[in-house]
This record gives C-alpha cells, sequence and structure tokens, in this order.
C-alpha cells in the first residue's frame, strides 16, 4: 500500500467512524452498552480494528452490542478497502492506528497487533 493510499484510507475512515451513529450500523443502546464494558475493563480495541473482549466472561448484552458495532465496523472496511484497492483486514488495521487508537480514554484497553491487552 503505497503513502498516498494510507493516507487517503485514513481521512475516508476517519470521516465514517465520525459520521452519525447509523453510518456503523448501531443503535445509541449499543454504543451505551459497550462503552459501559470498555469503563469496566470488559470490552477494548483491538489492532485489527475490531472491539475485543479483555475479559472471557461477558453478559449476552455485551456479546450482541459488541457483534453489532463489529458487523457495522466490518461493513465500513469493506466499502473503505473497495474504494481505496486495500483489503478489508488492512482498512481495519489502519481505521485502529489512525481514528480508534486516538479516541481512547485513559483507563480503556486495547490490543495492539502481536501483543496482549494494554490499559491507557
Amino acid at each position: 500500500m503505497t503513502m498516498q493510499t494510507k493516507i487517503i484510507l485514513a481521512l475516508g475512515l476517519a470521516a465514517a467512524l465520525s459520521a452519525p451513529v447509523a453510518a456503523v450500523a448501531q443503535s445509541a443502546q449499543t454504543k451505551a452498552t459497550v462503552d459501559s464494558a470498555k469503563a469496566a475493563g470488559i470490552v477494548g480495541e483491538q489492532a485489527d480494528g475490531f472491539l475485543g473482549f479483555v475479559t472471557a466472561a461477558a453478559d449476552p448484552a455485551i456479546k450482541s452490542a459488541v457483534a453489532e458495532i463489529n458487523a457495522g465496523r466490518a461493513e465500513l472496511y469493506s466499502q473503505a478497502a473497495a474504494k481505496n484497492g486495500v483489503t478489508p483486514a488492512a482498512a481495519g488495521a489502519a481505521a485502529f492506528e489512525s481514528v480508534v487508537k486516538a479516541k481512547l480514554r485513559p483507563g480503556d484497553y486495547y490490543r495492539p497487533a502481536g501483543g496482549g491487552w494494554t490499559r491507557k
């Protein structure tokens, strides 16, 4: 992937992830559930651009909310990949690096590529 492609992809993903909630197929309740799970250290952001479980024990509502948000992100990454001539995996990784990482709040968990869960 060229630097120009990375920049275009990052800008497109930044705009899409900053768009209204409907753009990434999530409800306000879903977002609130995930935000609460993040604050509790149950859910974190991963280097692939998707949410993951920091702890193994998550109730069904949290699992459903994570699945809903991840499905929306997968669609977004597929669209960005098609527009930029990259794979959806590359789009997800670019989103993590350029958008998601910057939005992490103190205390949030994230998992960098090849690493374990880390608290910001």
